[in-house]
């Protein structure tokens, strides 16, 4: 702030007055002078020192996107384990790309929480060009504790989901019920966890006896409307010997059996439909969906107690598995 106010021509007090919201009125001409030099130097409030003053801990979630099923889980249970300790948890979106999720680190960190929480598909050392790795080590040795949900290279305790192996369950499974051929709504080819999922579908499929031939991958949006939009267009195309679509997830399966449905497609009469995750609407469905049901519960708790717990000394890195559920959206063929 000595930094700004010298740029301005004005007082510390002054400076302070502006940049700090005071209600103490400032000249405009001042004013406007603080702002352009504090917007020249890239000046962010230090906000640490009202944050040390509140009693509550607090725990910053920075997350791709807050509003699919699956992380309100997670959120859901980080905040009942944040509780237990008299901690609560504040939640950012970054939409999943790396300069805002530098920026939204950055801004966080100026507010001093006890912990940070990432969860991301992929976090790497040299996202935002490194800037991010930089942050989080500047915030860590300052005494804060980082937490990642996620792939990473990052040297932080992680917990990352074996989304390849769990997948291959589901593949297996398919081909086991007698399925030989098989579509795959993929998701979007730059998303690693759907990616990672379809390379486990196809080798589970593989493993269970199907031809490479008779498997088809459909890129499609990761949502409801991704899943709808991707089954009317293979509709149009044409069904022919389809026995069974694999999902990416959850939403793209809803998505595609809203589809079969308006289109009078019997599910699973005609062809088997399976999802991933298990939402709670899974289970909700008419049919249930078969699915890989992720512990999302436990991995929103188990990140807050990392959190929350003293640095174990080196990053603790820890891998959780999907289970197979099989309900009324598969049969055996």
């Amino acid at each position: 702030m000595h930094d700004v106010a010298a740029a301005a021509g004005v007082s510390l007090a002054t400076a302070s007055r502006v940049l700090g919201g005071s209600s103490r009125r400032v000249a405009p001409e001042y004013e406007r002078k603080v702002l352009a030099a504090a917007a020249s130097l890239r000046y962010v409030s230090d906000l640490s020192a009202r944050a040390m003053r509140r009693e509550t801990d607090t725990v910053a979630l920075v997350a791709d996107d807050l509003t699919t099923p699956s992380i309100g889980l997670v959120v859901a249970a980080m905040e009942r384990q944040a509780r237990t300790v008299g901690a609560f948890v504040t939640v950012s979106s970054t939409r999943g790309t790396p300069e805002r999720q530098y920026e939204t680190v950055r801004t966080l960190c100026a507010f001093r929480p006890r912990a940070l929480v990432l969860t991301s598909a992929r976090i790497l050392a040299q996202s935002a060009g490194g800037r991010l790795l930089d942050e989080l080590l500047a915030y860590q040795q300052q005494g804060g504790r980082v937490v990642i949900f996620g792939v990473t290279d990052m040297p932080f305790d992680s917990i990352s989901v074996d989304d390849r192996g769990s997948a291959r369950l589901m593949g297996e499974h398919v081909a086991a019920t007698g399925h030989r051929r098989v579509v795959v709504l993929a998701g979007a080819r730059d998303r690693m966890n759907v990616s990672s999922r379809t390379s486990g579908f196809v080798e589970g499929l593989l493993a269970g006896g199907l031809d490479i031939q008779d498997i088809r991958i459909e890129n499609c949006e990761v949502s409801r409307q991704g899943g709808l939009d991707a089954v009317r267009l293979l509709l149009e195309r044409g069904l022919g010997d389809t026995d069974a679509i694999v999902a990416a997830n959850d939403l793209i399966a809803i998505g595609a059996l809203t589809a079969l449905r308006a289109a009078g497609v019997d599910v699973p009469a005609r062809l088997s439909l399976t999802g991933f995750d298990d939402i709670p609407l899974a289970e909700d469905l008419t049919p249930r969906l078969t699915t890989i049901a992720l512990p999302l519960a436990d991995i929103g708790a188990e990140s807050i107690r990392m959190a929350l717990a003293p640095s174990p000394g080196g990053p603790v890195r820890q891998t959780v598995g999907g289970t197979l559920v099989v309900r009324e959206s598969t049969v055996s063929r």
